[in-house]
């Protein structure tokens, strides 16, 4: 069996067509949203905006809020407190809503280019990463950065 890959992006400090190019330069088939809340202050981030952009790209976008970080998870990320981030995202995954979106995204993964995609530009520093060990640890990662 060839070896898969998965494709990691944040925003943060992107614009969307930074982001959609670098998807499409990637050769990335569907965009898995995994915030848990799929809103933000940046325009044409929020879900609807997002999922459109998107769609004009050729990419197929599904949102996956069970595998998004709660917000005591995001706290933790916004304080740089790494520890309590991998803590409180380990009992998110544990959740049978995140077990079951978790099995979706690997069989997605297994038969498309899917990417990740959440607000923090350092995937390290994101739950995005956490997740890919956690529910993808046979895939390779390539990380993007959109080009702004």
């Amino acid at each position: 069996m060839t070896a898969r890959n998965i494709w990691t992006i944040g925003y943060e400090q992107a614009t969307v067509a930074a982001v959609m190019n670098a998807l499409v330069e990637a050769g990335v088939e569907v965009l898995a949203d995994v915030r848990a809340l799929p809103l933000s202050r940046r325009p044409g981030f929020s879900k609807s905006a997002l999922a459109a952009s998107a769609r004009e790209a050729g990419i197929e976008y599904v949102h996956f809020k069970a595998l998004g970080t709660p917000a005591d998870g995001r706290a933790a990320a916004r304080r740089n407190d790494h520890s309590a981030l991998e803590r409180i995202y380990e009992g998110q995954l544990q959740l049978p809503e995140a077990i079951a979106a978790g099995a979706i995204l690997a069989d997605l993964a297994k038969e498309r280019n899917v990417a990740l995609l959440c607000y923090e530009r350092a995937a390290h520093g994101c739950h995005r990463s956490l997740l890919r060990k956690a529910v993808l640890p046979e895939f390779g990662v390539i990380d993007l950065l959109p080009a702004d």
